[in-house]
C-alpha cells in the first residue's frame, strides 16, 4: 500500500509539472490544433536529462584523465630536475675545481648577505650558528648524494662537494625556520582582524634602487633552494614589519577606560551618537604614547578634538590621540612604539581630563579594543618581530 501511494503521487506531481498541451497554428486560412502528450513531454525531458548526465561523466573522465597525466609528468619533470642537477655538478667539478670553489664563495657571500638583511648581524649570528648545529652531520638526502657521487668520481673535490651539501642544509633549514615565522606573523596579523596579505603587499611597497644580478663564473648554477629561501624571506620580512606595525601598546600610563567603542548617550546634548574611539582617565599632562611605531601626519588643533596627533602606520592604519594639552611631536617624524606624543588634557569638545583614543583603517573608525587586549602569544610574536626587524634596520 506504501508503495502504491507513493507511485500515485509522483504521478499526480509529474502530471501536475507535464500536463496535456493544445497548440493551434493558422496556416493558409486554415486552423490546425497540434496536442502534445503528458507522456511525449516526459520523453523528450528525460532523453535531454541523460543526455547532459552521459556529457557530465565523459568530461568528468576527462578531467580525471587530464589530473592523473598531469601528476605523472610533474613527478617525471622533478625526478629529470634532480638527475640533471647531479649530473651538471659533477660535469662542474670535474671541469674545474678553482672555479667551483670560487663560485661556493660566492654563494657564501650571497647566503651571509640575505641572512644579515633580512635578520640582522645579531640575530644572523646565532640563527646561522643553530642551524649550523643542526646540519653538522651534512646536508639533505639529494645534496648528500650528489656530495658522495662527486666524492668518489672527482676525489680532490671531495671538501667543496661536502661543503656545497652543508650549504644547502643551511639554506632548506632556513627557509623552513622563515616559513614558520611568516605563518606565526601572518596568524598574529588575523588575531587583529586584519588580511595578512593586504598588510604584506603594504609593507613590501615601498622597495627599489638599480638591479645588481648575483655576479657567478657559470661553473655551478645557482640552486632553485636558494631562490626560495629569497622569496621566504621576503614574505616574512613583509609580514612582520606589517605586525610590528599594527598598534597593540598602551596609549596611556594609567589606562582607566571611562567611555568605550560604540553607540552612547552624547555628554553635551544627551542625544544618542556614535563615539568612535575608547576614552582613558588620568591625571592633568601625564604621558601620551603610541601605540605602534609610525610617522606624524598631523600634529595641531582639529574641530571637536582639541590638541590632537595622529601617526600613521601603514596599511591604511591611523591611530589619533585628541583632547591633549600639549604636543610634543611634529608632522613628518617618525616614532617607535611607547614614544611620548605630548600630556594628556582637556582641549576641544570635553567634558575633563581624558584622552580620546581611536583606530581607524582607510578612514574608518574601529574598535580598538582588540588592538589594545591582544593575548599573550600575539604580542609575543609581535615582539619577536619588532626585535628583529630593528636589528635588521640597524
Amino acid at each position: 500500500m506504501h508503495i502504491l501511494s507513493v507511485r500515485k503521487r509522483a504521478t499526480n506531481t509529474l502530471t501536475q509539472w507535464f500536463p496535456d498541451r493544445e497548440f493551434f497554428m493558422r496556416s493558409q486560412g486554415q486552423i490546425k490544433f497540434v496536442k502534445i502528450s503528458a507522456r511525449l513531454q516526459m520523453a523528450v525531458v528525460g532523453a535531454i536529462a541523460a543526455a547532459l548526465l552521459l556529457w557530465l561523466v565523459v568530461t568528468l573522465a576527462m578531467l580525471v584523465s587530464q589530473y592523473s597525466i598531469s601528476a605523472e609528468r610533474l613527478a617525471l619533470v622533478r625526478k629529470q630536475a634532480q638527475v640533471e642537477s647531479s649530473a651538471s655538478r659533477v660535469a662542474a667539478y670535474r671541469s674545474s675545481v678553482n672555479d667551483v670553489a670560487a663560485d661556493l664563495e660566492k654563494r657564501q657571500e650571497f647566503l651571509e648577505d640575505i641572512v644579515t638583511s633580512y635578520i640582522g648581524e645579531q640575530a644572523a649570528s646565532e640563527d646561522a650558528s643553530a642551524v649550523v648545529g643542526a646540519t653538522a652531520g651534512g646536508g639533505t638526502d639529494e645534496a648528500d648524494k650528489t656530495a658522495r657521487k662527486i666524492s668518489a668520481m672527482v676525489p680532490e673535490a671531495a671538501g667543496l662537494a661536502r661543503m656545497e651539501a652543508r650549504q644547502i642544509a643551511f639554506v632548506e633549514q632556513l627557509t623552513k625556520s622563515a616559513a614558520i615565522r611568516a605563518a606565526n606573523a601572518e596568524q598574529a596579523i588575523r588575531k587583529f582582524g586584519l588580511n595578512p596579505d593586504s598588510v604584506a603587499r603594504a609593507s613590501a611597497s615601498a622597495q627599489g634602487g638599480p638591479f645588481i644580478p648575483l655576479k657567478r663564473s657559470g661553473t655551478l648554477r645557482l640552486d632553485p633552494r636558494f631562490t626560495a629561501l629569497g622569496q621566504t624571506l621576503a614574505r616574512m620580512d613583509a609580514l612582520e614589519r606589517g605586525l610590528v606595525a599594527i598598534p597593540s601598546g598602551s596609549p596611556a600610563l594609567a589606562p582607566a577606560i571611562t567611555s568605550g567603542f560604540g553607540y552612547r548617550r552624547d555628554p553635551f546634548t544627551g542625544a544618542a551618537a556614535l563615539h568612535s574611539g575608547i576614552d582613558f582617565k588620568g591625571a592633568h599632562g601625564s604621558s601620551i604614547l603610541a601605540a605602534a611605531q609610525g610617522k606624524i601626519v598631523f600634529a595641531g588643533s582639529k574641530n571637536g578634538y582639541g590638541n590632537c596627533v595622529e601617526v600613521a602606520h601603514g596599511n591604511g592604519l591611523v591611530t589619533r590621540y585628541a583632547h591633549l594639552s600639549s604636543i610634543g611631536v611634529r608632522v613628518g617624524q617618525r616614532v617607535n612604539k611607547g614614544e611620548r606624543l605630548g600630556g594628556m588634557g582637556s582641549t576641544g569638545r570635553s567634558t575633563g581630563t581624558h584622552l580620546h583614543f581611536e583606530v581607524r583603517h582607510n578612514d574608518r573608525a574601529m574598535n580598538p579594543r582588540p588592538f589594545l587586549e591582544a593575548n599573550r602569544d600575539v604580542l609575543k610574536i609581535q615582539a619577536v618581530a619588532e626585535q628583529r626587524t630593528d636589528d635588521a634596520t640597524r
